[in-house]
């Protein structure tokens, strides 16, 4: 029996959930990521209004993409930092698919999901220690107030060093790439795996805030763009392993202070990190932002070269060949 939803057809076209299909020829869920996020949204808002708990909305937000997996969205409510300013903006560096350097993943179907482990469609795992990372949400220009409904892409490298859609022998894959929407506490979370270390770079993130769901799909509509920093003491354990070769090397040649883009300051940046490198680990950022100031996004890699190449990637933790990524 097919699990892929049938549209209802009104005099104005097709529609789903009372809403018209953007792409009318095409299956339901393969309207891109803006669509795909709204129904997640009115799911989440109808199993709050049934009294269902943290349970039901994660389990609504699994079902909102595809080829994910089961998320760990149970985790966001114990997230309960703040921060004491807004997130700085930084590059989005060289390998961003969002539209601005080459390729955009933005309208993939599937690209909501929680579990970015795996390329969409059930393409390549990404081999590496298992993170579960919550990013809280607050809007400084509302006293503090949980943003809730926003939407924010993460993307990363594998343990490799590699970023899916660029580096070479992962051009096809999209794994490491994913949207979650914010809950009433402002809250996502993802399942994803620690980040390589790789040349000229401290360990990191990539992420844009997207102020509700039908923008997140250009980051021109992004309202913030940042990074998350890695704490220096459990990385030592993470980078000991096969997986990650060539990591520990290049984590001995930078710093937080010599890295391009934390060492003017990276307090709001630096991730709360708990775990082993056997159970995995548990990270969580604070993100305070002011919707109303205009977001700085630096697009294409920020550097004096614009794009940038490709990362080179491969095997043994061979690096991406650009260091502002």
């Amino acid at each position: 029996m097919s699990q892929i939803p049938e549209p209802d057809e009104t005099p104005q076209g097709p529609a789903y959930e009372g809403r018209l299909l953007v792409r009318p020829e095409d299956e339901v869920v393969d309207q891109g990521a803006g669509f795909d996020l709204t129904t997640l949204l009115s799911r989440r808002h109808v199993l709050s209004a049934l009294g269902l708990g943290a349970g039901a909305l994660a389990l609504a937000a699994c079902s909102g993409g595809s080829s994910g997996g089961s998320g760990s969205s149970a985790s966001a409510g114990t997230t309960t930092a703040t921060t004491a300013g807004e997130i700085p903006e930084e590059t989005n560096g060289p390998y961003p698919a969002d539209g601005t350097n080459g390729v955009t993943v933005l309208d993939e179907s599937g690209i909501v999901r929680s579990d970015i482990t795996s390329s969409l469609e059930g393409g390549t795992v990404a081999e590496g220690v298992p993170l579960s990372f919550t990013f809280t949400l607050t809007d400084l220009s509302a006293d503090g107030a949980a943003l809730e409904g926003a939407a924010l892409y993460l993307w990363q490298c594998d343990a490799a060093g590699r970023y899916s859609m660029y580096s070479e022998g992962v051009e096809d894959e999209t794994y490491l790439r994913g949207i979650q929407v914010a809950d009433a506490d402002g809250a996502l979370t993802f399942s994803t795996i620690v980040p390589a270390c790789y040349t000229g770079r401290w360990p990191h993130l990539h992420f844009e805030v997207y102020p509700d769901a039908d923008s997140a799909t250009s980051a021109e509509n992004a309202i913030a763009t940042s990074q998350v920093a890695f704490p220096e003491d459990v990385l030592a354990d993470i980078y000991a392993l096969d997986a990650y070769a060539g990591s520990t090397e290049n984590l001995a040649q930078v710093s937080l202070d010599t890295d391009n883009v934390f060492s003017d300051g990276h307090e709001l940046e630096m991730a709360t990190l708990t775990g082993d490198t056997s159970s995995g680990f548990v990270g969580s950022l604070a993100v305070a932002i002011d919707p109303t100031t205009e977001a700085g996004v630096s697009g294409g890699g920020g550097g004096a070269g614009g794009g940038g190449e490709p990362p080179s990637g491969g095997a043994g933790g061979t690096p991406p060949s650009r260091d502002d990524g």
